[in-house]
């Protein structure tokens, strides 16, 4: 992403504050900090026993198995959806490192209508028509049951928007405590000049809204459904 003209626009913010433009800060170390205190110390196991735990209170589905189970828990959870054929999927390597795209060719094979997302024209159009979305969480927040996206051209926002029902495949490793370590671990690779991508998005579970006397609607603008598999890569 190309930014234009952020230094002369930054000059004259500074100026009209009357002081010099701050090029370096730091972050205020505070005394007190809270945030760092939930769950910690927890292993990745009691984090997992937090997610799932969340997973009800968020009407998630949730499902625990290894790499080499994966291909059976995913027809499982397909067959769940009663008929769901058309299935959009993320891409990228990891469709490979887990053996997903295997799966994939398999169920093709079975009648299912798949397409790998490649920011190509008719991704999105794909999509609206899908009944399934796969996504991979890169991180995943124990505390809230919440995957975290990095949209990118192998992970468009429309896979887990569009379609009626989404699938988040969640590697073990991705497991933090909390959104106080996602955004440090965001932070931290932004720091390290590392491309972070421009869009990143915080799923948890289906849509829903308390908006009206707080009482909580599930699936009013999005997947009505979520289910989270939880993959043992450790």
């Amino acid at each position: 992403m190309t930014v234009h003209n952020r230094t002369s626009f930054l000059d004259r913010v500074a100026e009209n504050l009357g002081r010099e433009r701050r090029t370096k800060v730091k972050p205020p170390v505070y005394s007190v900090q809270p945030q760092d205190r939930v769950f910690q110390g927890a292993t990745q196991d009691e984090l997992i026993e937090k997610l799932e735990a969340q997973c009800r209170v968020i009407h998630t589905s949730f499902e625990r198995t290894t790499q080499s189970g994966l291909a059976d828990t995913l027809k499982k959870v397909f067959a769940s959806f009663e008929g769901s054929k058309k299935v959009i999927s993320a891409g990228g390597p990891r469709l490979d490192e887990f053996g997903v795209r295997g799966i994939y060719e398999e169920l093709a094979e079975e009648g299912f209508d798949l397409r790998i997302w490649n920011d190509q024209e008719g991704d999105v159009a794909f999509a609206e028509q899908a009944g399934v979305g796969v996504v991979f969480s890169d991180i995943t927040l124990a505390e809230s049951g919440t995957v975290t996206l990095f949209n990118d051209s192998d992970n468009g926002r429309s896979i887990s928007l569009l379609p009626e029902t989404f699938i988040a495949i969640i590697p073990k490793s991705t497991l933090v405590p909390r959104m106080t370590q996602a955004a440090r671990v965001i932070h931290e690779q932004e720091q390290k000049g590392n491309p972070v991508s421009s869009c990143v998005s915080f799923i948890t579970g289906p849509s829903n809204s308390a908006d009206i006397e707080m009482n909580l609607i599930v699936g009013v603008h999005g997947p009505v459904k979520a289910t989270y598999i939880l993959v043992d890569d450790l």
